[in-house]
Formats: structure tokens, C-alpha cells, sequence
């Protein structure tokens, strides 16, 4: 068993379940919610209630329950395969499917339609819930992913991703009218500290700060919005959501660094992976793939152009 203990500090307010939620990056609000009726969460050893308001100085116990081990299952899932050998493959992931299971997702995910496809021969580094994954992009955000089959092709696929050496250019569409045709944003990025489940750029000197680097270059304008492409030195979470909108430019659609009213039918933040190189890890060739831009995308930006053109 695991005991946290949290504090709330003098300007806490609002539901319980809620704060509660914002200081505990690994639970989601249901999940609380869940222990709370399961008894598992308490205040001067009193059980609380999911709708009790939080009282600031008070310090709450969550006894969190020995994790279940999860193992994904393969799943016939259809997949748009870029390029596939006997040492890795290259998928162009859609926007709305989870790379890999985690509580809340259990399966529908990448990695389960990787075991199907693949019938099992994908590295074993990531462990029962990772195989094959190298790196990841968010559930809403669109493009390409390259995956091992072999435990030798993973780690040459890291030993290139530790070093910055993979090519990645993504294609976003942002808020506002950037001022320059290009440019980069260079910060160090960490867990926020109001909102423990976001990322924001703080200092150096903060325990789990990792340096990041986006440079970006404008596509096209359309007054209110800019088409950029970043390509990334460094691929930290969230790293192209948090950084653009550290500028003054969030991304169209992102809910979660964007402005309060987020263009909804984008279902997530506009943003693609397009381009992914790197050295093959069996031949030592450069291989470099490029993926077009999904409906979503291109349907958003021919709207952009005709209010442009109005």
C-alpha cells in the first residue's frame, strides 16, 4: 500500500475531488472519486465525500491500492502503415488513438493494434505495456511513429532520440499573426506547479526542469491564425503545445493551452507529425518518411483561406 498525504495551502477552494485532482498528477478525477467511495480517502481520519468543498490547512490521506499489472492484448485495428521491415515499422497514427494502455485507456490503443499487426515480434524494452515504443505523441495530436520489433533496433532508435539526432518537423496551425517568418523558443519545461496534470516552461533550477528546444518557421498567414512547421531539437511532453503557447501563440483547438473558448470541432489541438528521419539501425541509411496532412487539417486550413480571401 501507498499513502499520499497533501496539504491544502491557505487559497485552496472549490470541490475536494477537484483539488484533489490538480495535485495528483497519476489519478484522474473519476479515479478519485472511485477511492473516495471505496473509503481510501480521509481527512483527520474521517472519510470525505466526493462533493465536500476542500478546507484550506487540512491534510488529506489517499490510500492508494496495489496496481493492478496490465498487459496489453493485441486487437485487430487497422493501421496505416508507412514503411515496415524485419527490424521496425512506421505508422501514421490518426488523430484520437492513445499510443499505448493506461488507466482509462486499456486497449483501442496503438500498441495493440502494433501486437496484432505485428504478431507479437516488437522490442520487449517498453515492458508489457510499451513494446516497441521509442517515443509517443499525444492522443489528439496526429502524424508519424517509428516502433521496433527488436530489442537491438530500439535501442539504436534511442541511442539517435538521447542525442537529438532523429529529423522531426511537425505542421500546426496557431492563434494570431506571428510577428518574424521564423524563429525558436528555448526553455526549460517541468510539471506545472497549479495544475500538476500540465506542462509549463519554468526554471532551471526545478526539480524534473528539462531543457527544450522548438524552432518554428511560418507556412502561411491568415491574420488571426499562422500555418507554421516546427521541427524539434528536443521531444519533451507536450513540448510544441507549451512552448507556442508561451509565445502568445497556443495552438488552434488545444484545449488545454489554449484559450477557455477552443475551436471544438478540431477535437484537440491542430497539430500533425509530418516528417520523421533517421539512421536505419541495421542498414546505417538515412531513411526520412513523410506523411500528408489529415482531413481534419486540411479541411480546417482551406477554411482558413477562404475567411482570408472574404
Amino acid at each position: 500500500m501507498e499513502m499520499l498525504e497533501l496539504t491544502a495551502g491557505p487559497d485552496a477552494s472549490g470541490r475536494l475531488d477537484a483539488w484533489l485532482a490538480g495535485q495528483c498528477a497519476e489519478l484522474s478525477r473519476s479515479a478519485l472519486q472511485n477511492l473516495m467511495e471505496q473509503g481510501r480517502v480521509t481527512r483527520n481520519g474521517r472519510c470525505v465525500n466526493k462533493k465536500d468543498k476542500v478546507s484550506p490547512g487540512e491534510v488529506y490521506c489517499i490510500d492508494l491500492p496495489e496496481p493492478q499489472p496490465i498487459e496489453a492484448q493485441p486487437q485487430n485495428i487497422p493501421l496505416d502503415v508507412v514503411y515496415e521491415d524485419a527490424d521496425l515499422i512506421v505508422v501514421n497514427k490518426p488523430k484520437g488513438m492513445v499510443v499505448h494502455p493506461a488507466p482509462g485507456n486499456p486497449d483501442g490503443t496503438l500498441v495493440n493494434a502494433l501486437l496484432y499487426h505485428c504478431a507479437g515480434q516488437l522490442s520487449g524494452i517498453g515492458g508489457a505495456i510499451r513494446p516497441g515504443i521509442v517515443h509517443r505523441i499525444d492522443k489528439d495530436t496526429s502524424g508519424l511513429l517509428v516502433m521496433a520489433k527488436n530489442d537491438a533496433a530500439h535501442q539504436a532508435l534511442s541511442a539517435q532520440f538521447s542525442v537529438h539526432s532523429i529529423h522531426r518537423v511537425y505542421h500546426a496551425i496557431v492563434y494570431g499573426n506571428l510577428k518574424e517568418d521564423e524563429g525558436f523558443v528555448e526553455t526549460y519545461l517541468g510539471r506545472d506547479p497549479r495544475d500538476r496534470k500540465k506542462m509549463a516552461v519554468v526554471s532551471p533550477e526545478v526539480s524534473g526542469a528539462r531543457y527544450a528546444y522548438t524552432g518554428w518557421r511560418v507556412l502561411e498567414r491568415f491574420g488571426n491564425f499562422t500555418y507554421i512547421a516546427c521541427q524539434l531539437k528536443t521531444g519533451r511532453t507536450h513540448q510544441i503545445r507549451v512552448h507556442m503557447a508561451s509565445i502568445g501563440h497556443p495552438l488552434a483547438g488545444d484545449a488545454v493551452y489554449g484559450p477557455r473558448s477552443c475551436i471544438k470541432s478540431l477535437n484537440g489541438q491542430c497539430l500533425h507529425a509530418k516528417e520523421l528521419g533517421f539512421i536505419h539501425p541495421a542498414t546505417q541509411q538515412w531513411v526520412q518518411f513523410d506523411s500528408p496532412l489529415p482531413a481534419y487539417f486540411t479541411e480546417f486550413l482551406t477554411r482558413l483561406r477562404k475567411e482570408h480571401r472574404a
